[in-house]
């Protein structure tokens, strides 16, 4: 099980504008203390604001990492309340389709295989030669995120989740653009660096207060490759009842090349 959640949460989720003038004009409009309160717009200022801002959201949505195919290396770090954990995780993905992970224990090697369909979970114990079939909804469970397929792709791949239209606040500043959205799960509160837009945090607050379920993923150590911007080093904070901290370390990725890391599924695997 805590192979699979850190495989999960790893799972658990480039923005082309003029980023300096629009800042500058966003944080002259412009007056309030926090995030959460009601936008003041100066009056003497011709400039909307709020279209601004929907305007670079809307290119964030735009400007996500499209891709055939994405092979990684990673270094997981996991901690959990009772246990922590350090494993390397092969993955592969084919996009919007099938995603592969082979999660390696030094000195052991090898302990288990997850293959993720848009509606299946198959578990591979490569010690004890058994496999499980579960349905996406045991993800769900397991990591407390109702996240999707899509969205657990997204996450893996390093684009933003949970992005929606509705932008209650927002706030500019020298250095970032901080933007509170709700949708229907989550309250997201997401900040931008003003150099090109690029998500450097996001904070994921549930909507029902009764859940009181929390996440926090912060993309940071950005590489330029291949004409994309990809966060190399991020950490996955999950709150509910207990606490789940992954860190995630991407060694080596490559977008759009043949899949490097997939497997198939053995008959002589024994069924539980």
């Amino acid at each position: 099980m805590k192979y699979l959640l850190a495989v999960a949460t790893i799972a658990t989720l480039a923005f082309a504008c003029k980023p300096v003038k629009k800042v500058q004009i966003i944080n002259a409009a412009i007056s309030k203390k926090d995030t959460i309160q009601t936008i003041v717009i100066k009056e003497a200022e011709k400039v909307d604001s709020s279209a601004i801002v929907r305007d670079i959201m809307s290119k964030v949505v735009k400007k996500k990492i499209d891709f055939t195919t994405f092979n990684a290396k990673i270094k997981v770090d996991y901690e959990g309340q009772e246990t922590s954990q350090k494993v390397t995780c092969h993955l592969s993905i084919k996009k919007d389709s099938a995603i592969f992970a082979t999660i390696s224990v030094p000195p052991i090697g090898v302990v288990m295989k997850v293959l993720v369909t848009n509606d299946s979970v198959f578990l591979i114990n490569t010690r004890k030669n058994t496999i499980q079939k579960r349905s996406f909804a045991y993800l769900q469970e397991s990591t407390q995120i109702p996240f999707d397929f899509y969205t657990l792709q997204d996450v893996l791949v390093g684009n933003p989740i949970f992005i929606t239209s509705n932008i209650v606040s927002y706030k500019a500043t020298d250095k970032q653009l901080l933007v509170n959205m709700a949708g229907k799960v989550f309250k997201h509160l997401i900040t931008l660096d003003n150099e090109d837009f690029k998500p450097t945090h996001s904070k994921l607050d549930d909507v029902d207060p009764l859940q009181n379920r929390t996440c926090d993923i912060t993309f940071s150590e950005y590489a330029f490759k291949d004409g994309l911007h990809f966060a190399t080093y991020r950490s996955i904070s999950v709150s509910q009842k207990s606490k789940l901290d992954i860190y995630l370390d991407f060694k080596d990725y490559k977008f759009n090349e043949p899949l490097k890391y997939m497997f198939l599924v053995s008959k002589n695997y024994k069924r539980l």
